[in-house]
């Protein structure tokens, strides 16, 4: 009876462990085009119409939707997103990660949803590897999510992604994806055009670099070099003896224009026609 306790113990001990294992391991994308295959107003759509986590990740990975079109393993299938979630006092973090290998995940976004004296507000932070530095968007919902309710309600339980690399929920079936400009006609019909979502992006993005590198410009009045001018001072013409043209400070141009116009224009017709036209010749 002591042997069954000791390998049920063992068993146990090793399934955290390898738990645990999946948890802390995480790969960076290096690509920034890849954020172009996976459009965060949709997951933010998504989010808002979800019951609760689990059906979140669901939606997420529904082959119908095809929300997703990310595949950083680049193995030719869209990869599975799991949902992982922490929370404390008023504060959920809600974490999408890509299953890309065994024990390695990929960070996509989090979903950050805090509840204060005002309500309850959900930002939507995308990986920095993927989407830059500070992409946030905001989504205002037109009417109140049932999964925020769920939150804060009485049926409310932490949500970890049991799924993992070879182990995946029955609905769920790999597609290929698509050309990311496919992609993104496709998805926008999951984006619920009567939210609101405003974005901020503290990121440098290229025209931003090419604008640190023009000039700045200034109102700023040019200061004097304080250097005396010379009272004698001449020009080049007049050190050569030459008359100049520079006269209180003005220079003359010289005028290509006739002074005067002729009297009278030129005429090409004649003065007089002829009194009579010349005879014919007769023939012979």
């Amino acid at each position: 009876m002591k042997t069954k306790f000791r390998i049920l113990g063992v068993a146990l001990l090793i399934g955290f462990i390898n738990l645990n294992a999946q948890d802390v391991t995480t790969v960076e994308a290096t690509n920034s085009e890849i954020s172009e295959n996976l459009d965060l107003e949709a997951v933010a759509s998504v989010f808002g119409e979800s019951d609760d986590l689990e059906d979140f990740e669901k939606r997420l990975n529904d082959p119908d939707t095809q929300i997703s079109n990310l595949d950083l393993n680049k193995d030719g299938e869209v990869d599975y997103l799991r949902v992982n979630e922490s929370s404390k006092n008023d504060s959920h973090e809600v974490t999408i990660q890509a299953v890309i290998e065994k024990d390695k995940y990929q960070d996509v976004a989090v979903i950050n949803v805090e509840k204060d004296g005002d309500g309850e507000t959900v930002e939507v932070v995308g990986d920095v590897s993927m989407y830059g530095s500070s992409y946030v968007l905001y989504p205002v919902y037109v009417h109140p999510p049932v999964i925020i309710i769920w939150f804060w309600g009485p049926h409310y339980n932490p949500w970890r992604s049991p799924y993992y690399w070879g182990y995946y929920p029955p609905y769920y079936r790999p597609w290929r994806p698509y050309p990311t400009n496919v992609y993104r006609t496709n998805v926008h019909v999951h984006v619920n055009t009567k939210n609101s979502y405003s974005r901020k992006n503290n990121g440098n993005s290229k025209k931003e670099a090419v604008d640190k590198n023009k000039p700045e410009k200034t109102n700023k009045e040019v200061k004097s070099t304080g250097k005396e001018v010379q009272d004698d001072w001449k020009t080049d013409a007049e050190k050569k003896d030459k008359k100049s043209n520079v006269k209180d400070n003005k220079t003359s141009v010289p005028s290509t224009k006739p002074t005067s116009k002729p009297a009278t224009k030129p005429t090409s017709k004649p003065a007089s026609k002829p009194a009579s036209k010349p005879k014919k010749r007769k023939k012979n």
